[in-house]
Parts: structure tokens; sequence; C-alpha cells
């Protein structure tokens, strides 16, 4: 004698099929990452923001490598010191394979460690794909204000 599934199994298993088919779009990925990096740096999470940047990323025209903005942030948190971040609007645009987004960021707290970098700044940034995530790998800042 054949033994069938009940109907509902199916269902519940083409809604699995499905639900696992499906993708966020590129750019909520990478505002995602964006919002990520931002939680972050408020909360003054080293191994958290560079989670979000490769190996390789470039800040600000060689200034600023991925290991000197953690090593900012671990001094940072070492003081006790917080950072509030609040983000702007964000403007993403795909560039081939990858994808450039800008915003302004506006930091209104720096302690002893970031106190000239309060402040409103214009920020670019480059993502590229690393397996299933959306890492930055460029980021250019100035400061506005």
């Amino acid at each position: 004698m054949k033994r069938t599934l009940p109907f509902a199994y199916w269902i519940i298993a083409l809604v699995l099929v499905l639900a696992d088919c499906h993708r966020a779009p590129d750019d909520v990925l990478i505002r995602q990452s964006i919002d990520a990096a931002t939680q972050a740096t408020e909360k003054v999470d080293a191994s958290a923001l560079l989670s979000q940047l490769t190996d390789d990323f470039d800040g600000d025209d060689g200034t600023m490598r991925r290991q000197d903005i953690g090593n900012l942030l671990r001094l940072a948190s070492f003081r006790g010191e917080t950072l509030h971040a609040m983000l702007g609007p964000v403007d993403i645009e795909p560039r081939g394979e990858r994808y450039v987004a800008s915003f302004t960021v506006t930091l209104t707290r720096g302690g002893k460690v970031f106190p000239s970098q309060i402040g409103v700044y214009k920020v670019e940034t480059a993502w590229r794909r690393e397996g299933h995530d959306w890492r930055c790998y460029e980021a250019t800042w100035t400061q506005q204000l």
C-alpha cells in the first residue's frame, strides 16, 4: 500500500522552497550592512564594524585601513567612550557587479579619541559581494561642518 503525504505537507514544503529561493535585493542588503556598521560604531564595537569591511578596505584614499579603524574603535572602547552617529538618507547606485552608496552621517559625541571628528560628513562607500554578503571595500568622507 502506497502512502501519500497530506496536501498540507506539500504546501508547507513548497512555501519553504520558495522562501529559500527568495533573496533580498542587493540594495536592501547593502542598506542593512550600512545600518549594522552605524550601530557598531555607536556601540564602539570594533569587531562588528570590521565585519562589514573587506580585508583590503581603503579609507579616505589610503589614510585609513581596516586595521586603523579597528584600532581607533578599540581604543575608544577601552577608554569607555561613546559615539553617536546619525545617518542621513542613503543613495545606492549599481556600478556593474558592485555598488556605490552615498549618504551623510553626523557624529555628535566623540570624547577624547574623536573630539575633532564631531560634525557632519559626506560619505561615499563602494561595495562588493563576498560570498553571500556585501562588504565595503572603499570609503571616502569629507567633513561638511
